[in-house]
């Protein structure tokens, strides 16, 4: 999966994923997190801005990790979220109650 990083500072950093999070690919997108989490990162952004869907698996994946970077007193925010089909998904299963989701 295509994505860009961008460090905002020691302790913030956007990851902007680009097309379908999905089976195929979620893998990607876990390492590219936890690569993340080691670097010891507390704020982790995910630019959804040119996410045109994801899956269950995907979800897991960032259901997982923002609870590994809960428990270092980290936090991750999902922001730019463009795709209908997502927004839906998200308030399907309430994932605003657990992961901050900007506009």
């Amino acid at each position: 999966m295509e994505s860009k990083t961008d460090v905002i500072n020691s302790e913030q950093v956007v990851i902007s994923p680009v097309g379908n999070i999905d089976f195929s690919n979620s893998q990607d997108l876990k390492d590219k997190l936890l690569e993340l989490f080691k670097k010891d990162y507390k704020k982790v952004i995910l630019d959804f801005s040119e996410v045109e869907s994801i899956d269950s698996s995907g979800l897991g994946k960032l259901l997982l990790f923002h609870k590994k970077l809960k428990e270092k007193d980290g936090k991750l925010i999902i922001r730019n979220v463009e795709s209908d089909y997502i927004k839906n998904m998200f308030e399907m299963i309430h994932l605003n109650k657990v992961i901050t989701i900007e506009e």
